[in-house]
Protein backbone atom coordinates (compact mmCIF):
# COMPACT_ATOMS: atom_id res chain seq x y z
CA UNK A 1 0.00 0.00 0.00
CA UNK A 2 1.43 3.78 -0.96
CA UNK A 3 2.64 5.32 1.60
CA UNK A 4 0.05 8.64 2.15
CA UNK A 5 1.23 11.95 2.92
CA UNK A 6 2.05 12.47 6.74
CA UNK A 7 -0.16 15.04 7.87
CA UNK A 8 -0.99 15.19 11.68
CA UNK A 9 -4.99 14.80 11.65
CA UNK A 10 -7.34 17.29 13.12
CA UNK A 11 -7.51 17.12 17.30
CA UNK A 12 -11.43 17.94 17.12
CA UNK A 13 -12.44 14.23 17.28
CA UNK A 14 -13.22 13.33 20.62
CA UNK A 15 -9.74 14.34 22.25
CA UNK A 16 -9.46 14.19 26.07
CA UNK A 17 -5.53 14.85 26.64
CA UNK A 18 -3.52 17.26 25.47
CA UNK A 19 -1.22 17.03 22.73
CA UNK A 20 2.89 17.02 23.18
CA UNK A 21 4.76 19.04 21.33
CA UNK A 22 7.77 16.87 21.25
CA UNK A 23 5.73 13.04 20.21
CA UNK A 24 6.81 12.02 17.13
CA UNK A 25 3.32 12.27 14.73
CA UNK A 26 5.14 12.17 11.55
CA UNK A 27 6.13 8.70 12.72
CA UNK A 28 2.11 7.37 12.29
CA UNK A 29 0.88 8.11 8.91
CA UNK A 30 -2.52 6.39 8.88
CA UNK A 31 -5.26 5.37 11.91
CA UNK A 32 -4.12 3.13 14.20
CA UNK A 33 -7.40 0.88 14.89
CA UNK A 34 -7.30 -0.42 18.37
CA UNK A 35 -9.37 -3.95 18.98
CA UNK A 36 -10.40 -6.26 21.65
CA UNK A 37 -12.85 -7.50 23.90
CA UNK A 38 -14.63 -5.14 25.96
CA UNK A 39 -12.15 -4.02 29.29
CA UNK A 40 -9.41 -4.51 27.68
CA UNK A 41 -8.11 -0.57 27.83
CA UNK A 42 -8.66 0.27 24.24
CA UNK A 43 -10.55 3.78 25.31
CA UNK A 44 -8.17 4.58 28.21
CA UNK A 45 -4.73 2.93 26.59
CA UNK A 46 -5.93 5.19 23.24
CA UNK A 47 -6.07 8.29 24.68
CA UNK A 48 -2.42 8.27 26.13
CA UNK A 49 -1.25 6.52 22.78
CA UNK A 50 -2.77 9.36 20.97
CA UNK A 51 -0.78 11.84 23.63
CA UNK A 52 2.07 10.00 22.70
CA UNK A 53 2.21 10.04 18.86
CA UNK A 54 0.85 13.61 19.11
CA UNK A 55 -2.39 13.06 17.16
CA UNK A 56 -6.60 12.60 17.72
CA UNK A 57 -7.89 9.97 19.46
CA UNK A 58 -11.41 8.87 18.65
CA UNK A 59 -13.92 6.43 20.39
CA UNK A 60 -16.38 4.35 17.99
CA UNK A 61 -18.72 3.99 20.55
CA UNK A 62 -18.63 7.71 22.04
CA UNK A 63 -19.08 8.67 18.20
CA UNK A 64 -22.29 6.13 17.57
CA UNK A 65 -23.60 7.73 20.75
CA UNK A 66 -23.08 11.09 19.54
CA UNK A 67 -24.71 10.39 16.07
CA UNK A 68 -27.45 8.58 17.66
CA UNK A 69 -28.08 10.55 20.59
CA UNK A 70 -28.66 7.66 22.79
CA UNK A 71 -26.23 5.54 24.98
CA UNK A 72 -25.12 1.97 23.38
CA UNK A 73 -27.42 0.29 25.95
CA UNK A 74 -30.54 2.39 24.88
CA UNK A 75 -29.30 1.66 21.25
CA UNK A 76 -29.59 -2.18 22.14
CA UNK A 77 -32.97 -1.74 24.02
CA UNK A 78 -34.52 0.39 21.66
CA UNK A 79 -33.37 -1.41 17.78
CA UNK A 80 -30.95 -4.35 18.80
CA UNK A 81 -27.73 -5.57 17.98
CA UNK A 82 -28.13 -5.24 14.58
CA UNK A 83 -29.08 -1.60 13.90
CA UNK A 84 -26.38 -1.10 16.68
CA UNK A 85 -23.56 -2.76 14.43
CA UNK A 86 -24.95 -1.07 10.88
CA UNK A 87 -24.63 2.19 12.91
CA UNK A 88 -20.78 0.94 14.14
CA UNK A 89 -19.82 0.37 10.30
CA UNK A 90 -20.72 3.84 9.46
CA UNK A 91 -19.12 5.37 12.09
CA UNK A 92 -15.70 3.44 11.53
CA UNK A 93 -15.50 4.40 8.18
CA UNK A 94 -16.28 7.94 8.43
CA UNK A 95 -14.03 7.98 10.97
CA UNK A 96 -11.18 5.92 8.69
CA UNK A 97 -11.97 7.96 5.45
CA UNK A 98 -11.78 11.55 7.13
CA UNK A 99 -7.82 11.19 6.43
CA UNK A 100 -4.89 12.00 8.49
CA UNK A 101 -3.49 9.75 11.48
CA UNK A 102 -5.32 9.09 14.94
CA UNK A 103 -5.96 6.46 17.18
CA UNK A 104 -9.19 5.00 17.01
CA UNK A 105 -10.34 2.86 19.82
CA UNK A 106 -13.52 0.24 18.49
CA UNK A 107 -16.29 -1.54 20.34
CA UNK A 108 -15.28 -5.15 20.92
CA UNK A 109 -18.07 -6.61 18.15
CA UNK A 110 -16.51 -4.21 15.28
CA UNK A 111 -13.81 -6.32 13.96
CA UNK A 112 -15.89 -9.06 13.34
CA UNK A 113 -17.56 -7.60 10.66
CA UNK A 114 -15.92 -8.71 7.20
CA UNK A 115 -16.25 -5.34 5.79
CA UNK A 116 -14.83 -3.53 8.48
CA UNK A 117 -12.02 -5.46 8.88
CA UNK A 118 -11.00 -5.64 5.27
CA UNK A 119 -11.68 -1.88 5.62
CA UNK A 120 -9.07 -1.44 8.37
CA UNK A 121 -6.64 -3.88 6.65
CA UNK A 122 -6.31 -1.89 3.68
CA UNK A 123 -6.26 1.80 4.94
CA UNK A 124 -4.98 1.63 8.67
CA UNK A 125 -2.87 -0.31 10.89
CA UNK A 126 -4.89 -2.87 13.77
CA UNK A 127 -3.72 -3.58 17.19
CA UNK A 128 -5.21 -6.40 19.11
CA UNK A 129 -4.88 -5.45 23.04
CA UNK A 130 -4.83 -9.22 24.23
CA UNK A 131 -6.16 -9.92 27.80
CA UNK A 132 -6.97 -13.04 29.60
CA UNK A 133 -10.36 -13.92 31.25
CA UNK A 134 -9.45 -13.01 34.89
CA UNK A 135 -8.20 -9.30 33.71
CA UNK A 136 -10.86 -8.67 31.30
CA UNK A 137 -13.55 -9.80 33.76
CA UNK A 138 -12.51 -7.78 36.89
CA UNK A 139 -12.45 -5.21 34.72
CA UNK A 140 -15.98 -5.24 32.90
CA UNK A 141 -17.75 -6.56 36.27
CA UNK A 142 -17.20 -2.84 37.54
CA UNK A 143 -19.64 -1.02 35.06
CA UNK A 144 -23.31 -2.15 34.11
CA UNK A 145 -23.28 -0.82 30.66
CA UNK A 146 -22.35 -4.36 29.06
CA UNK A 147 -25.52 -5.21 26.46
CA UNK A 148 -23.62 -8.42 26.02
CA UNK A 149 -23.09 -9.18 29.35
CA UNK A 150 -26.89 -8.98 30.62
CA UNK A 151 -27.72 -12.43 30.55
CA UNK A 152 -27.82 -15.29 33.46
CA UNK A 153 -24.05 -15.98 33.06
CA UNK A 154 -21.74 -13.44 32.43
CA UNK A 155 -18.66 -15.41 33.13
CA UNK A 156 -19.67 -17.98 30.30
CA UNK A 157 -20.83 -15.03 27.94
CA UNK A 158 -17.63 -14.05 28.10
CA UNK A 159 -15.88 -17.16 27.62
CA UNK A 160 -18.01 -17.77 24.72
CA UNK A 161 -17.24 -13.82 23.32
CA UNK A 162 -13.30 -14.94 23.63
CA UNK A 163 -13.83 -18.03 21.77
CA UNK A 164 -15.64 -16.52 19.04
CA UNK A 165 -13.73 -13.55 18.81
CA UNK A 166 -9.97 -14.29 19.79
CA UNK A 167 -9.05 -16.44 16.36
CA UNK A 168 -10.23 -12.59 14.55
CA UNK A 169 -8.58 -10.15 16.43
CA UNK A 170 -5.30 -12.53 16.34
CA UNK A 171 -5.34 -11.23 12.18
CA UNK A 172 -4.58 -7.89 13.55
CA UNK A 173 -1.06 -6.04 12.12
CA UNK A 174 -0.05 -6.05 16.13
CA UNK A 175 -0.73 -8.17 19.15
CA UNK A 176 0.15 -6.79 22.73
CA UNK A 177 -0.22 -8.34 25.35
CA UNK A 178 -1.74 -6.62 28.52
CA UNK A 179 -1.58 -7.68 31.80
CA UNK A 180 -2.78 -5.85 35.61
CA UNK A 181 0.02 -3.30 36.05
CA UNK A 182 -0.18 0.77 35.76
CA UNK A 183 -1.58 2.00 32.99
CA UNK A 184 1.44 3.72 31.43
CA UNK A 185 3.60 0.89 32.06
CA UNK A 186 0.93 -0.95 28.84
CA UNK A 187 1.28 2.24 27.17
CA UNK A 188 4.81 2.16 26.67
CA UNK A 189 4.67 -1.19 26.00
CA UNK A 190 2.07 -0.59 23.22
CA UNK A 191 3.77 2.30 22.12
CA UNK A 192 7.19 0.64 21.23
CA UNK A 193 5.42 -1.92 19.97
CA UNK A 194 3.64 0.06 17.20
CA UNK A 195 7.19 2.34 17.09
CA UNK A 196 8.98 -1.37 16.14
CA UNK A 197 6.15 -2.03 13.63
CA UNK A 198 6.35 1.08 11.86
CA UNK A 199 10.22 1.06 11.31
CA UNK A 200 9.98 -2.35 9.62
CA UNK A 201 7.46 -1.16 7.28
CA UNK A 202 9.36 1.45 6.41
CA UNK A 203 12.78 -0.30 5.89
CA UNK A 204 13.79 -1.05 2.56
CA UNK A 205 13.43 -4.88 0.98
CA UNK A 206 16.31 -6.82 1.53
Amino acid sequence: MAARPTTQASLTESQSETVSETTPAVLLTQPLVLVGLMGAGKSSIGKRLASRFGVAFADADTEIEKAAGRTIPEIFEAFGEEEFRNGERRVIRRLIESGGPRVLATGGGAFMADDTRALIKAEATSLWLKADFETLFERVSKRSNRPLLKTADPKATLRELMQKRYPVYAEADLVVETFRVPIEETVDKVYHAVLDHLAREAAPPQ
